[in-house]
């Protein structure tokens, strides 16, 4: 029997790990996982699969959050409550400033709360912020991966369709409130969108607990609205690999 409702993770499972990498898809864990020394099958659960590996002889837990905040709110709660304290997530995105090209990386400093899960845990003018150490560790991870990289703002949306102002929908409808919201987020300089991580930040920052987010671009909006599937897989695992080397970083 577990010791988590959701995650199907006992305290033991863990041993002794105090970090985990949080992919949102389920397909990207095994693949971080082997990455590590002796990766482990955990549990595999709804949205959410776990392995466990090593780096450097100490534990780390990958799980997966499924899309967006709901879910990413659970994996968190649960991996705390068995004794995870930082959290890296991992994930491709698409840029909205003209200078972000596909294959770069973004490493999030903080983001704006366009999702409704982060009120739950801090009101909105409470920052979803990134942790100093864990942005320090992407940021040179990724530097010494030969990789560019942009930190910065990023946009963090319940929804991929109206909340991140596309209309290539159903109906085509995007509400008042998000009609030329890309552009305002340009002009501020924000990155781009995702998400989960107004939702993992909030909820880090506001309990004591750590968290950094490093994201690959495989689109740029200003250019076009669907990836190209073969420099996608090229930046995913580029960006894979930065976040295992993060958390090296981080357990020295």
């Amino acid at each position: 029997m577990s010791d988590v409702f959701h995650l199907g993770l006992k305290k033991s499972d863990l041993q002794g790990a105090t970090l985990a990498i949080v992919p949102g898809d389920p397909k990207r864990v095994e693949k971080i996982a082997r990455l590590m020394d002796n990766p482990v099958h955990l549990a595999s659960l709804r949205e959410f699969t776990s392995w466990r590996g090593e780096v450097d002889g100490k534990a780390v837990i990958v799980c997966s959050t499924g899309i967006g905040g709901p879910s990413t709110s659970i994996a968190v709660e649960e991996l705390a409550q068995l004794g995870i304290n930082t959290f890296l997530r991992i994930g491709t995105t698409g840029a909205i400033q003209e200078n972000i090209n596909v294959g770069d990386v973004l490493v999030t400093t903080a983001s704006v709360r366009l999702d409704g899960a982060s009120q739950h845990f801090a009101p909105l003018e409470y920052p979803a912020v990134a942790d100093f150490e864990c942005t320090n560790a992407l940021y040179a991870a990724a530097k010494d991966a030969g990789a560019v990289v942009h930190v910065g703002v990023t946009a963090s949306s319940d929804t991929f369709y109206p909340g991140q102002e596309r209309y290539d929908t159903y109906t085509g409808r995007v509400v008042s409130r998000f009609k030329g919201s890309m552009k305002e987020w340009q002009q501020m300089g924000v990155m781009n969108y995702e998400m989960e991580s107004a939702t993992l930040l909030t909820m880090c920052s506001s309990q004591g607990l750590r968290s950094g987010m490093v994201a690959g671009v495989i689109v740029n909006r200003t250019q076009q609205e669907i990836p190209n599937e073969e420099l996608l897989k090229k930046t995913e695992s580029n960006v894979l690999g930065i976040v295992v080397d993060a958390a090296r970083r981080l357990l020295k």
